[in-house]
């Protein structure tokens, strides 16, 4: 059991950390200084996930596609 929460958590990490790489989540932060405050905000950007996540598709169904015609070309 406790192999199996050091994988998720493993891969959690990698997924936060290919979102930052990706540019699909982003933090910035500001000091009030007359309040001795910090204000921090985390954005997703959706539209970049979406993206990047129809890149993988279309690259996932290309081989499916060139296969298939390929087979077909040569009968």
């Amino acid at each position: 059991m406790r192999s199996v929460l050091g994988v998720i958590a493993v891969l959690i990490v990698c997924i936060v950390a290919l979102g930052f790489f990706r540019g699909w989540f982003q933090m910035s932060s500001s000091r009030d200084r007359t309040d001795q405050k910090v204000n921090t905000t985390f954005t997703v950007d959706e539209g970049r996930i979406q993206e990047d996540r129809e890149k993988v598709q279309g690259f996932v169904d290309q081989p499916t596609t060139q296969s298939s015609e390929t087979s077909a070309g040569t009968e």
